[in-house]
């Protein structure tokens, strides 16, 4: 297939090169002249594209694809598709859906897995849409996603493809707190020699043996105390949306809600907090932290 790409970053132009090596053509965009890209405007992209056209869009989520989506109704015609393979909330889809179906163009979301290593790997896609879309543009998914049968579902209609995402974030959100647990929880203790080792030992024949445990030993193979990484971690938003959709369900996810307030905590969030709750014991039981307890 001949298709446009849409944001050439770290996802997106691994993507780009991913289907060009499986034998597709891509047309690439970035708003940056540093990029990759091979047009320098949407107006280029497009017009390079036959119809129908597949552009399939890798921006941040929030206001940069809202302005996106709303150039595409623009410029797209009846019959053309847009992919949405960013971050983008769930909720944000049946709205971009229903823009560009007014005007009869076809709209699927993709939540998309894999990081930096997708290129290599293949990616795990979680698509939002209907069966026929998903059909129509099989090649592309099958050309994404990992070798062999696994890597590719079509999770349900639009929405659900970043629904799935977001609930897939989470699941991650609590493996890496589990696992940092562990870790810090070895590392103050007198009996563990290397807790870098252990972990590394769990690679094989463990039943918590997982590609995030390959990556660790990868991390820890030159700085097995992991104290030249600073201890704080962003939070992308997906495991905030789904602690609040999970709620609005009815359904209890602690891990998840513990991972994501970790993260914060680390960002100095939870500074004041911590202030006030050292404040308050040093008030009604005398509970002094001292400089060198914290």
């Amino acid at each position: 297939m001949r298709i446009g790409m849409i944001g050439l970053g770290r996802m997106g132009g691994n993507m780009m090169s991913r289907l060009r090596k499986k034998g597709h053509d891509v047309v690439g965009f970035d708003v940056s002249p540093e990029s990759s890209r091979d047009v320098d405007s949407l107006e280029s992209l497009i017009s390079s594209l036959e119809t129908p056209r597949t552009v399939w869009v890798m921006v941040p989520a929030g206001s940069a694809t809202d302005t996106t989506v709303d150039a595409l109704c623009g410029l797209l015609s009846e019959g053309d598709m847009v992919i949405d393979g960013g971050n983008t909330r769930y909720t944000d889809d049946v709205r971009h859906a229903e823009i560009l179906g007014k005007k009869g163009i076809h709209f699927m979301d993709v939540g998309v897995s894999g990081g930096i290593w997708g290129n290599s790997r293949g990616y795990a896609l979680m698509v939002g849409g209907s069966q026929y879309d998903f059909e129509k543009v099989s090649s592309i998914f099958e050309a994404l996603k990992p070798d062999g049968e696994d890597g590719l579902v079509l999770a349900g209609p639009t929405g659900a493809g970043h629904f799935a995402k977001m609930v897939h974030n989470g699941i991650e959100y609590g493996m890496m707190q589990a696992l940092g647990e562990g870790f810090e929880t070895m590392m103050r203790s007198e009996l563990i020699d290397d807790p870098a080792a252990v972990m590394t030992s769990w690679r094989k024949g463990s039943v918590v043996q997982s590609w995030l445990l390959d990556l660790f030993a990868r991390a820890a193979q030159d700085d097995s105390t992991l104290q030249n990484m600073p201890a704080v971690a962003n939070e992308s938003g997906e495991a905030k949306w789904m602690v609040e959709a999970a709620l609005e369900l009815g359904v209890p996810v602690p891990v998840t809600a513990t991972s994501l307030w970790a993260r914060q905590v680390s960002r100095g969030a939870g500074a004041d907090t911590l202030r006030v709750v050292s404040s308050l014991r040093a008030q009604f039981g005398g509970h002094i932290t001292h400089e060198s307890e914290k």
